[in-house]
């Protein structure tokens, strides 16, 4: 099953809700390797036509396996039986990686879709790195948040920051 209408619809959206002096420079691209045997890809934001955001599957869900062998190396927790806690490492290394901005083609829509669903402000006290991009492209979003958002943008990811960058420099 293909994701292009929903993903035009989707793209159509993302777009009418980015400010105007960004909506020509940033693009959004989902990606999916058909011969993939879950078909999946990834999703790539670009500025100006250069890469930005990989949020690639296959480097995501390695990053993952590696974070959940550092887990289990920590925590000296290596019962695979025990598939509760199997679940919760996973799900502690998935959250990991989303903090460090390693993101999976399937993490982008989720977080599109709770973006879209949501206020700006609501959208801004996001801990998803993701969304915090999204708002930064919002026309919504006015000069004096942006402003408030000064003091406190060096404490967030570094891709967060270039985007902040590029929503002052527009």
């Amino acid at each position: 099953m293909s994701v292009h209408p929903k993903w035009s619809k989707a793209k159509k959206q993302l777009k009418s809700l980015m400010c105007d002096s960004l909506r020509l420079r940033v693009d959004f691209h989902v990606i999916n390797y058909r011969k993939a045997h879950d078909q999946l890809g990834r999703v790539v934001i670009t500025v100006d036509k250069e890469e930005k955001l990989s949020m690639c599957t296959i480097t995501a869900e390695r990053e993952e396996y590696k974070q959940e062998w550092d887990i289990r190396n920590e925590t000296n927790q290596y019962d695979f039986d025990d598939v509760s806690n199997n679940r919760a490492i996973q799900s502690q290394a998935h959250q990991q990686l989303k903090e460090e901005g390693i993101y999976a083609q399937y993490d982008f829509f989720p977080a599109l879709h709770e973006y879209v669903n949501s206020s700006i402000k609501e959208s801004l006290q996001s801990p998803d790195i993701l969304i915090n991009i999204l708002c930064l492209l919002d026309r919504r979003m006015g000069k004096r948040t942006l402003r408030k958002m000064r003091d406190t943008i060096l404490e967030e990811h570094p891709i967060v920051q270039y985007f902040y960058e590029l929503r002052c420099e527009a």
